[in-house]
């Protein structure tokens, strides 16, 4: 086991907006939670009872959502599956909310609950900044509160949101995130503002969760052809629970395209795959490459890059079975770079010492 083990992803879990958020909550929205009896603010793309979203043994007895007892998640990440350090991201609804007002109070309410419950009482734990994407202005001022705390390590955002996340309308986010050094970490999810299949909507979950690898590849295309990082050179963009072997088609396809109408974007300078190599960095959990060490090894040499990847466990999530989390047949070399160096060169602010 590497001394260092940076958990990239795991998932601590609001137990309900009324339970609690609200002592973190400003006055106008304590009122509003409490006369409007509002709690449960759980994403439909995450729901708490479905098995997915919690193992069995990692449940609380009580009935409590996976996620939301401290003692347990530590337990869970740190004791059974070996991580030295651990990046908190908080999944929950706020990040949905159409009203942009109560959207952003609720992010920062997460955010100071995660400081003052987790980040406070354990020293191995990080966070990502909760923003309200459907309103910039917003965004970027919950950046700017909490950025001068070095424990948040990048900003959360969903994958499915109102818009693509290359488009101008976000640009003062990457500028802001940029400026203070944090990675932007889009996160499988969906604020179900449209469908989430780009040809309608599915009869089942499983279509869903499935279909989230088009969202990852349509966001990575959004803000590669939009002139981002020609934009924000230092911005590196995470991909968190977004699959990995779709990553080798989707680049040659990429390369292939822009050689051919790439008169319409002329700011992108060079092939898209090489900007990925780049920018962006994958979650390895959950793993969807192949069964044996042969199909694995071709996996991640057509990706081109022992930079891009980043352990993560996604506790409490129900992504494998046992106490190893580092997915099977990995070559040495990528272990040992996703758990230290990867994680250290993608979040500039992981401080392990401090």
């Amino acid at each position: 086991m590497a001394a260092t083990r940076i958990d990239c992803d795991i998932h601590p879990a609001v137990g309900g907006t009324r339970t609690t958020l609200l002592p973190y909550l400003d006055d106008h929205w304590k009122e509003q939670v409490v006369s409007r009896a509002i709690d449960g603010l759980d994403l439909n793309s995450n729901p708490p009872s479905m098995p997915l979203s919690g193992r069995a043994d990692w449940r609380p007895a009580d009935g409590k959502k996976p996620g939301s007892d401290l003692a347990m998640v530590q337990r869970g990440a740190f004791d059974q599956l070996g991580a030295s350090h651990a990046i908190c991201n908080v999944v929950y609804g706020a990040q949905a909310v159409f009203d942009p007002y109560m959207a952003a109070g609720f992010c920062k309410a997460i955010n100071d609950w995660i400081a003052a419950e987790w980040l406070d009482k354990d020293k191995r734990l990080r966070a990502s900044i909760v923003v309200p994407m459907q309103a910039p202005d917003l965004a970027v001022e919950e950046i700017e509160r909490r950025a001068g705390d070095n424990r948040f390590v990048s900003v959360l955002v969903l994958s499915q949101g109102e818009m693509l996340l290359g488009r101008r309308h976000h640009w003062p986010i990457y500028q802001v995130a940029e400026k203070h050094k944090l990675p932007i970490a889009i996160h499988a999810g969906s604020a179900y503002r449209t469908a989430p299949s780009s040809i309608g909507w599915p009869s089942y979950r499983y279509e869903y969760y499935l279909a989230e690898a088009q969202a990852f590849q349509a966001q990575a295309l959004s803000l590669i052809y939009e002139g981002v990082f020609g934009k924000f050179p230092g911005l590196k963009v995470v991909l968190m629970e977004s699959g990995v072997s779709w990553l080798p088609a989707f680049m040659w396809r990429a390369n292939k395209t822009w050689r051919g109408v790439r008169v319409e974007v002329p700011w992108v300078e060079r092939e898209p795959a090489s900007i990925i190599r780049d920018h962006f960095r994958v979650t390895m959990q959950p793993f969807d490459g192949p069964p044996d060490a042969t199909g694995v090894a071709d996996v991640i040499d057509q990706i081109g890059s022992d930079k891009m990847f980043l352990f993560a466990s996604d506790y409490p999530h129900w992504q494998f079975d046992g106490d190893d989390p580092i997915p099977p047949h990995l070559p040495k070399n990528i272990v040992a770079r996703m758990c230290e160096d990867n994680p250290l060169e993608t979040f500039p602010r992981l401080k392990l010492d401090s």
